[in-house]
């Protein structure tokens, strides 16, 4: 993939939400796992209950040829067959109810057709299939510098999002089972996992947690000669829809 240079968005954002629920600063002083703390300023989570409530405008933190030409953070990109539609072009958000504290179902779930997740950036995860039963090979040229296209509703990721993680063990965002994705190295050891199941998951320590939990990494596996699945396995836990 192309070098380029990136900007980048750290700042925790933790404020209102619609709705009547009470929305609960993240990190350690609601009981969520810091790793919340990692969603970009455009992502807002909390406590509601029993269910963590993850809501963003879906639009990411760094740059894309698919900003539109007069934004800030449009960079060219002449590798790119460029889809249909710019990111500032979308006007919507997503959110995500998952469990506080997410288990593995008796049995899997396939994953469908848009968005499977909500990445740190702000915007949504894919699966890698372009439509149904077609492969994302089918469109792999549409793909900016970090794996992502827009399309239909919205700018999202199918490949390792080289934007802020390239063979690292940083998070990349929350799948729609409640489990955490992480990049392909995984910090408890600091290498590539070999126990990871067909979703690419397991259960270890992370950076955030120091208590063993199941998360989800993308596989080391690589796909077309030069990159890196997000996720192409089936839910493990009981998948809650994006909306």
């Amino acid at each position: 993939m192309s070098n380029h240079k990136h900007l980048f968005a750290f700042v925790l954002f933790a404020g209102g939400c619609a709705g009547d629920a009470t929305p609960e600063t993240t990190g350690s002083a609601s009981g969520l796992s810091t790793a919340f703390d990692a969603f970009r300023d455009n992502v807002v989570t909390y406590k509601d209950g029993d269910e963590v409530v993850i809501e963003t405008t879906g639009l990411p933190d760094h740059t894309s040829v698919y900003w539109s030409p007069s934004h800030e953070l449009h960079i060219d990109e002449s590798d790119v067959d460029i889809a249909p539609g710019y990111i500032d072009d979308f006007n919507g958000s997503y959110t995500l109810r998952v469990p506080f504290a997410p288990e593995k179902a008796s049995s899997t779930t396939s994953t469908g057709l848009g968005p499977i997740g909500i990445a740190v950036s702000g915007a949504v995860i894919y699966n890698d299939e372009e439509g149904p039963n077609v492969p994302i090979d089918n469109a792999i040229g549409s793909l900016d510098y970090t794996g992502a296209h827009t399309g239909p509703q919205s700018y999202h990721y199918h490949l390792e999002p080289v934007a802020w993680t390239e063979d690292d063990d940083a998070l990349i965002g929350i799948i729609g089972d409640g489990f955490l994705l992480f990049g392909r190295k995984c910090a408890s050891t600091g290498d590539h996992p070999s126990d990871l199941d067909a979703s690419g998951g397991h259960t270890s320590t992370t950076q955030y947690d120091s208590v063993e939990t199941y998360h989800y990494h993308v596989p080391n596996e690589v796909y077309l000669g030069q990159y890196y699945i997000l996720f192409s396995g089936d839910y493990q836990g009981t998948p809650s829809q994006v909306q």
